[in-house]
């Protein structure tokens, strides 16, 4: 329970029964955990902190994490049949992806092939260089095909950082928005907390998520202070990703 007599407020104290939408346990099949027993330390970690269900979200990456049904299939298995053993055996663990939209998504796209965080949500990505030159008319071709974008941390994308009225566009386009918790801190640097601030305070956030890839990251949710502002707007966004993506 938060203490509202406590000159800090913490996230950790508003993760219970958390479902974690976005984050890179699945082991050896891109930049996350790089076992089984990282993968397990991860879960055990983040279960620690009150995350109760995981989407594990592994890359699809034409260039660099080339994953397919079959190499995110056997990493889920092979997580699950060493889960049998720990305590945390039976926690829903439901795989999906991140999609980079590149022209690989896009081949997928037409063929109806992809991992769902739920029902028709599709977490999506761009590169944190320059945004894809046919963005809003992918944004398009992703509705069309029955499925709901959801852009994995938009806060992290700095070129939109002195265009910030361009993230009510893509709102109005039909993106669902999933900020990362750790953008609350410094953890990604002060302008993507900064635009992580704004977006919470324009109500555009739908979504959070850890995005966790390492026990580094886990160490710095557990010691994250929270603003009185963010404390304000947080209860609402952990409960909607709940009621959204829960399978239990």
């Amino acid at each position: 329970m938060i203490s509202f007599f406590s000159k800090k407020y913490f996230l950790k104290d508003l993760l219970e029964d958390f479902v974690d939408i976005h984050n890179h346990i699945l082991p050896g099949i891109d930049d996350g955990a790089k076992t089984v027993e990282e993968a397990l330390n991860l879960i055990n970690e983040l279960n620690d902190l009150g995350v109760t269900e995981f989407i594990p979200t592994p890359h699809i990456m034409q260039d660099f994490y080339p994953n397919t049904d079959e190499t995110i299939g056997n990493a889920y298995q092979q997580l699950l049949k060493n889960l049998k053993t720990n305590p945390l055996g039976s926690i829903p663990i439901n795989p999906a992806a991140e999609y980079m939209l590149d022209n690989n998504f896009e081949k997928l796209l037409e063929n109806k092939n992809l991992f769902t965080l739920k029902k028709n949500y599709v977490l999506v990505e761009m590169s944190y260089f320059q945004p894809p030159i046919n963005l809003e008319n992918l944004i398009f071709k992703i509705k069309t095909k029955g499925y709901l974008p959801v852009l994995a941390h938009p806060e992290r994308y700095s070129f939109y950082h002195n265009k910030i009225e361009y993230y009510k566009k893509l709102k109005q386009l039909g993106c669902f928005f999933q900020l990362n918790l750790l953008s609350l801190g410094e953890h990604y640097g002060k302008s993507v907390q900064k635009t992580a601030n704004y977006l919470i305070n324009e109500n555009l956030i739908d979504f959070v998520a850890t995005d966790t890839h390492n026990e580094t990251h886990i160490k710095k949710l557990s010691s994250l202070s929270l603003s009185k502002n963010q404390i304000k707007f947080l209860p609402n966004l952990i409960d909607n990703t709940k009621n959204t993506f829960s399978v239990t």
